[in-house]
């Protein structure tokens, strides 16, 4: 059974936001010359459990305080910083599958994820708003409704 990872998406307040700023990583890589461009998020630390990750685990993104949409996890890159410390580089695939809301509390980094805890997927073209608006939700979750 794959397992699964969860990163907070700091910055992003939407999941068209977030396929805009990948998108654009995309074209600048291509515009630089770069052939077969890949979307990678550059963390700290490697996981211990990467064989684990890899045989079909996605990442998990978690937005606003909601779980939203996952990517899967292509590969784990070896890179190096700018000031030369390593890091890894989490390849994924370029597709985004959204998936039902799920409040989820702040954390730092990236942390493991059981398979019992992952929200389902969306039905595919289903409304990701039908269950009620991202502003109107946020504020049900703040009001503990949600």
């Amino acid at each position: 059974m794959p397992l699964h990872l969860i990163k907070l998406c700091v910055g992003v307040d939407h999941v068209d936001q977030l396929a805009g700023y990948q998108s654009a990583r995309l074209a600048a890589a291509r515009a630089a010359g770069i052939e077969n461009p890949k979307i990678r998020h550059v963390t700290r630390n490697t996981p211990r459990r990467a064989a684990e990750v890899l045989d079909g685990g996605p990442l998990y993104w978690v937005i606003r305080r909601v779980i939203r949409v996952r990517q899967r996890i292509l590969e784990f890159e070896a890179v190096e910083r700018e000031d030369g410390t390593p890091a890894c580089a989490i390849v994924l695939d370029p597709r985004l599958v959204r998936t039902r809301h799920r409040s989820f509390r702040p954390f730092q980094g990236w942390r493991y994820f059981p398979d019992a805890d992952v929200p389902p997927d969306l039905p595919e073209g289903a409304d990701p708003g039908a269950e009620a608006p991202e502003e109107m939700a946020d504020e049900l979750r703040e009001l503990g409704l949600i």
